[in-house]
């Protein structure tokens, strides 16, 4: 069959709950390849929640529905604090990306008392947002932005970025309602290492299976090439 929409492959799913350091308790849901170890891990950063971002906002649901299958990938996705998806609702309110600090390093602790290989951080909109601001205080391989507004994350902590020895992918749609290449690559500037994708098409919201495609394989030579090219159909041939 065709690997589109919302078809799911193969994986072990398991519903799990992450607790904070301020005693609130996040929902979200653990997915990793059927008859495999995983060879990384993402844990996923989703979307403004006032603007209907959630665990299951499509990129990163796709994500966790093809890419233990597809590429030997973990993919842990949650609701940050104050927010609903049909897992459940996560304690708290949301907090404009001051308290989500707690929420990112719930997730790491996990990660790491469970023992998953190799974390990366994944965001997407506002999830980059705490990417960039908390990710540097937590052992991971590296971070990948989709659609980076900037609308949060400070010049200083941007800059902070160029000390770090991680990976620093960042994917700009050519036409993003908020941060277009160009000015992307002035705002990223401070960090050397970064590799800035631009991404001819594309949309802040990667509306379609072409542009969902796209982000996927992107995710994908970043944390396990090897694994490249991500096939059409299911089975792979």
């Amino acid at each position: 069959m065709e690997i589109r929409g919302p078809l799911e492959l193969p994986a072990r799913r398991e519903d799990i709950v992450l607790e904070t350091a301020d005693e609130l308790t996040l929902v979200g849901e653990l997915a990793v390849p059927e008859s495999a170890d995983p060879v990384a891990t993402l844990v996923t950063l989703h979307p403004l929640p006032t603007a209907g971002g959630f665990m299951d906002s499509h990129i990163i649901r796709k994500a966790a529905a093809r890419l233990p299958a597809l590429a030997d990938l973990a993919v842990l996705r949650f609701n940050t604090r104050g927010t609903t998806s049909p897992r459940g609702t996560s304690d708290g309110t949301f907090d404009g990306g001051a308290a989500e600090q707690f929420d990112v390093a719930a997730a790491m602790d996990f990660v790491r008392d469970r023992g998953l290989p190799r974390p990366w951080l994944l965001g997407w909109s506002f999830g980059t947002e705490l990417a960039l601001k908390y990710g540097r205080e937590h052992d991971v391989e590296g971070i990948i932005l989709l659609s980076p507004p900037l609308h949060r994350a400070t010049e200083s902590e941007v800059a902070a970025w160029a000390d770090e020895d991680v990976e620093v992918v960042i994917l700009v749609p050519e036409l993003d309602d908020y941060l277009r290449p160009a000015e992307a690559r002035e705002r990223f500037a401070a960090i050397p290492h970064a590799n800035l994708i631009a991404v001819e098409g594309g949309k802040h919201l990667w509306v379609g299976e072409s542009q969902t495609r796209r982000v996927l394989t992107e995710i994908v030579a970043a944390v396990n090439p090897a694994a490249l090219p991500l096939p059409n159909e299911w089975p792979a041939a």
